[in-house]
């Protein structure tokens, strides 16, 4: 059957009250592992947290973004992950005190997590703090979705250098509750799915194989891809930020000013007459262009 790379897969369950997700990322991860020499466990979370946000931007009804991000004292100190509903993904982190044997639960100590969803022409996004807790990152967003929505959710993670994604079941509201059994069952087979699940792709046929006993209805698969954001107009605002007194003294410094996108690692490049038109109110060549 039909395999899918850098998509996710829409479905209900014809007989039981649950919608649910899977999606699979390979070129756009791999994109986002470019210029950056992330260790195995700081690897997972990033991966899983990709996953994570393109599951919850696939089933936004409104134009916008979704940004999840963890802060704090511990090892792993920013990781920062967004997608748009039409599914445009990027993301970064940075764990410099990061042990290459280090568990989710010594990454995250002291950490913040936090969902934003901005729909832009919103009087002010909304944001949901999750509770950092569990083995995983899949245990926050559960409880998340339980406490903070009161959405009761099923989500199951994987990832490697090669592919990442995971699966995201939720129940229907207002559809009638569901026998606590079968939405026991549910959880324990969607906890099976493995990174080898996904590394060549996904369809109809590794949902069949996960819930065997279970008729599935499929919505057409939408594709994600990597994009970010960055721009010479966002770099040299930027450097309005830094000031003028201190960009004027690393350019003298260095000969030029380089701002490097941490999303997807191009550099911008001011030298001094780019720096003397920029606080002087001058345009000068500033693209808004992404990619």
């Amino acid at each position: 059957m039909q395999t899918h790379s850098d998509t996710v897969i829409p479905f209900v369950f014809e007989s039981l009250p649950v919608r649910g997700a899977l999606i699979q990322l390979k070129s756009a991860w791999q994109r986002m592992q470019l210029g950056h020499d992330y260790r195995l466990p700081v690897l997972e979370v990033l991966g899983h947290s990709a996953a994570a946000t393109g599951l919850i931007a696939q089933s936004l009804k409104f134009e916008g973004t979704v940004t999840l991000q963890i802060s704090g004292d511990g090892p792993l100190s920013i990781l920062v992950m967004q997608c748009t509903s039409d599914l445009q993904l990027r993301g970064m982190a940075s764990a410099p005190g990061a042990s290459a044997d280090a568990v989710y639960r010594d990454l995250v100590a002291k950490a913040r997590c936090a969902i934003t969803l901005d729909a832009g022409a919103m009087a002010r996004p909304y944001q949901g703090i999750v509770e950092v807790s569990g083995n995983e990152l899949a245990d926050s967003l559960q409880n998340y979705y339980r406490r903070s929505v009161q959405v009761p959710s099923h989500m199951q993670l994987v990832s490697e250098r090669g592919s990442c994604g995971g699966i995201l079941l939720q129940q229907l509201p207002d559809q009638g509750g569901m026998e606590a059994d079968d939405w026991i069952r549910l959880g324990l087979l969607a906890a099976t799915l493995r990174p080898t699940d996904i590394s060549e792709g996904v369809g109809a046929d590794l949902l069949h194989k996960l819930f065997a006993e279970d008729d599935l209805r499929f919505f057409e698969p939408r594709a994600l891809e990597f994009r970010c954001k960055c721009s010479r107009k966002r770099a040299a605002d930027v450097l309005r930020l830094l000031g003028e007194a201190d960009t004027r003294s690393a350019c003298e410094e260095q000969g030029k000013v380089d701002v490097t996108c941490e999303y997807c690692g191009r550099t911008q490049q001011f030298d001094a007459v780019d720096i003397a038109r920029l606080f002087a109110g001058e345009p000068g060549p500033q693209s808004d262009s992404v990619h």
